[in-house]
């Protein structure tokens, strides 16, 4: 079952973000699959979520948690085969869940065919889907990634007796863009998955696919003519069918990748995320207004995607050294939790398990411009294991109940791909969905009652952002306005109790009704508007003419 083209339904998304392996295990062998996931997907949509978007499932030796891909058009088996994936989706379709899947552009694992191939002689015809070199001293300008585990963007092939380009691991090749077959080959790759009926792709890395000596060989004009070419024809066969951007730049030049509306449907907004981290410690609006100040405008056709956590690091790439620091200093000072230039946490150890935090970054991540992505357990306050190396700290199993490994599977505890998080404070027996599903007061249910709230009006998907001045500068407060709707959305960003008064002349005579349980509060007046507001205390009001 294939959804209808709808235009725009990303931008009206509420996207869960979920790996395969983590979820839940229906045949016992200690991974997540897909049947299990199928299982769940009645949970997914009684959370509020319209779109599914799932970590690489294809066969991988697993070194970079299958973000090392060794055959595009196939499932791994630990998930189950294709036809596991295809029922998968057609179940997700007929709750009206779209589904998006990793596509990685960039680089392959070095066990794929084409690479075994490439290396295998100099007169291969793959020799060219890849970069080769003599020497490792071309594009010395472009930075290393991976600055905790990789020396240099170049890799000596003992087998081919030359290096190659990777700009991630050196188990990942980086594929050669500059030949259209690659290119052609990448787009029958999408062409495959698109024909079974996945609704989008995110593009991981997509800033690295060209190299040019010279260059940073990050974001250059011949990467968006690449992105170009496929946006068209994924628009020409595929109508509907949405890009979304991973691209950790600072948002000018993330921008670029929405071209005039023909590359990207969607990107994340990755230099907004550790700043409301920031501002809520700081106890100071500065630096989300600041931010998002220097946001450009984007085509009509497309949309930010915005995060709190991922799986990944939290990353601070895209901020100053100064505020590096001090995030460092403030969410990590154990430093066996930073990892390459982030934070490896999850979001309740991140905030000390703070429920009021917890709820007033939710609150913003909500309201703010964009389409919200969900990471898989945050919305039940999920620990995470540091213990576990790379960022597999964050990648634990879901906890559904109380009883033998979480619910996650039947398994022997030993054979789990990961231990279960078991400490007494976020352990699988005190943080778990069974239990919060019992409880109209627990995480799960209030994120189940944010996320109708959101979804009950397109002024937070789709509508413009007014900052307002209060002199409290621990108060960040904002008007949404679409068509006729308008929504004031006040964030105490403070520990303790706040009062602020904000210039609301503008809304004279409207009536502000607060979302959550449409309590009337006085009309607007002449006079500022006096809110007094708890710590971390949020409120969400349509502005009504009444």
């Amino acid at each position: 079952m294939i959804l209808p083209a709808q235009s725009e339904w990303y931008k009206d998304a509420i996207i869960y973000q979920l790996h395969v392996r983590t979820f839940s295990d229906s045949n016992s062998d200690g991974v997540g699959d897909f049947r299990g996931l199928q299982q769940k997907l009645d949970y997914l949509e009684e959370l509020g979520a319209t779109a599914v978007w799932l970590l690489p499932f294809y066969p991988s030796p697993l070194r970079d948690d299958g973000y090392d891909i060794a055959d595009y058009c196939a499932v791994h088996k630990s998930y189950g085969t294709l036809e596991d994936f295809k029922a998968f989706l057609t179940a997700a379709h007929e709750r009206g869940l779209r589904v998006i899947i990793e596509m990685v552009l960039n680089h392959t694992s070095d066990q794929h065919p084409w690479f075994q191939e490439s290396r295998s002689s100099r007169d291969n015809p793959k020799r060219n889907w890849y970069v080769w070199n003599d020497t490792d001293e071309l594009y010395r300008d472009a930075r290393i990634i991976f600055i905790d585990t990789e020396l240099s963007n170049w890799a000596w092939d003992p087998v081919s007796k030359a290096y190659y380009w990777h700009r991630f691991f050196s188990h990942q090749p980086d594929l050669n863009f500059d030949n259209p077959e690659v290119r052609e080959a990448i787009w029958q790759v999408m062409r495959f998955w698109l024909e079974l009926g996945v609704d989008g792709f995110r593009l991981d890395a997509v800033p690295y696919l060209v190299e040019r000596d010279g260059t940073s060989c990050e974001n250059l004009p011949e990467t968006h003519d690449i992105i170009r070419e496929y946006r068209r024809r994924l628009d020409e066969s595929f109508p509907g069918r949405m890009l979304l951007a991973e691209a950790n730049q600072w948002p000018a030049d993330v921008c670029a990748y929405f071209g005039h509306g023909d590359e990207f449907h969607m990107a994340f907004h990755f230099p907004l995320m550790p700043r409301m981290f920031m501002a809520v410690r700081l106890e100071d609006r500065k630096p989300i207004i600041e931010i998002l100040q220097r946001t450009p405008e984007i085509p009509q056709n497309c949309q930010w995607s915005i995060f709190l956590r991922n799986h990944d690091e939290l990353t601070l790439e895209m901020v100053t050294d100064v505020e590096r620091d001090y995030m460092y200093d403030e969410y990590a000072r154990d430093k066996s939790t930073r990892i390459n230039l982030g934070i490896r946490r999850r979001l309740a150890p991140l905030i000390d398990n703070d429920r009021r935090r917890i709820e007033l970054l939710n609150g913003m991540l909500m309201s703010l411009p964009g389409t919200p992505v969900i990471y898989y357990g945050d919305e039940i306050g999920m620990g995470d294991n540091i213990y576990l190396g790379d960022r597999n700290g964050v990648r634990t199993p879901m906890q559904w109940d109380g009883h033998w490994n979480a619910g996650f599977s039947e398994a022997d505890p030993e054979r789990l791909y990961a231990p279960i998080v078991s400490n007494p404070v976020y352990g699988y027996q005190a943080v778990n969905v069974d239990s919060q599903k019992r409880s109209e007061h627990s995480l799960l249910s209030w994120m189940k009652r944010l996320v109708q709230v959101r979804k009950s009006s397109q002024v937070f998907s789709r509508g413009t952002i007014s900052f307002l001045d209060p002199p409290n500068h621990r108060v960040l407060a904002y008007v949404r306005e679409y068509g006729n709707d308008r929504v004031l959305a006040v964030n105490n960003l403070s520990s303790t109790s706040q009062a602020v008064e904000l210039n609301l002349r503008k809304y004279k005579g409207f009536i502000p009704i607060e979302m959550s349980g449409k309590t009337i509060f006085p009309r607007v007046g002449e006079l500022p508007y006096l809110l007094t507001m708890g710590p971390y205390q949020f409120y969400w009001f349509r502005l009504r003419r009444i």
